[in-house]
């Protein structure tokens, strides 16, 4: 498993991994090194989860904030004498899209532990999770139009199918903070928690988490990440397909032979 770095801490206890962004002076905002930290981490918890080393992760930030969108001081964001900026598209595919993509695609479940601030980017990377947990002092923004962007980082996809398309049209456009119990109503975040509950309830779900057949919450996530664009005759052959692959998992295997034998299944994630 890839070491902690200054700007993300590593932290592996048993199955679970827990990545804490570690920029607290700028509410964890992302910048080129802390993109390519999350990104190196997460290839190595997808390795961990095909292995079985690694079968849930929760990752979350340090200090008073989630994080709080792009470093805009990043100096990978403007030119080399300190003139005109790269082009944003570049940048995003380069740092933001390889992270997000690679959230929704791990063979594991990812619980993204939103404490304090999720603005911007960093909202969209909240909400790449499969399961967002929000401390009651959390707040949300899609901060891009206030500077005269574009929402990012998956935003402009996830929000439509998360809040219906007026809800994320009004929170793409108007900017407006919205907080953690209004994030609730909106379906944004699976559960809100005391402040001081938040690291604790999200480690002991990863454990949950760990101690389940992983391999059929892979499976999940993959039909999940296909639903929308499938119509139902080709969503129902994907769950076919993957049931296959599920039938045939040791886990199954297991889950049947304890339901019969009444005893506490040993699911491996295999």
């Amino acid at each position: 498993m890839a070491e902690s770095s200054t700007s993300l801490l590593i932290e592996k206890d048993g199955p679970v991994l827990v990545l804490t962004l570690n920029r607290p002076e700028v509410l964890n905002s992302l910048n080129g090194e802390l993109a390519r930290a999350l990104k190196s981490a997460l290839d190595q918890a997808e390795a961990g989860a095909l292995s079985g080393d690694v079968r849930a992760t929760v990752i979350t930030g340090s200090g008073r904030g989630f994080c709080a969108g792009a470093d805009l001081g990043d100096p990978a964001l403007h030119g080399s004498d300190g003139g005109a900026g790269v082009d944003l598209g570049s940048y995003l595919r380069e740092f933001y899209h390889p992270v997000i993509e690679q959230i929704r695609s791990l063979p594991a479940p990812v619980i993204c532990a939103v404490n304090g601030s999720a603005a911007g980017a960093g909202m969209s990377l909240a909400l790449a999770g499969d399961i967002v947990l929000a401390a009651r002092s959390a707040t949300f923004l899609q901060a891009f139009s206030r500077i005269g962007l574009v929402p990012d980082a998956g935003s402009t996809y996830f929000l439509p199918r998360l809040v219906g398309e007026m809800r994320a049209r009004a929170l793409a456009i108007l900017a407006d903070r919205i907080d953690a119990e209004q994030a609730l109503r909106y379906g944004l975040v699976w559960q809100v928690l005391p402040d001081e509950e938040l690291q604790a309830t999200a480690r002991a779900m990863a454990v949950r988490l760990a101690s389940m057949p992983t391999m059929a919450y892979a499976l999940t996530k993959k039909a999940l990440n296909q639903s929308l664009q499938n119509d139902l005759p080709r969503q129902l052959e994907l769950e076919a397909q993957l049931q296959s692959q599920a039938g045939r998992s040791e886990d199954f295997g297991e889950g049947v032979a304890s339901f019969l034998a009444k005893r506490p299944a040993v699911f491996k994630g295999r």
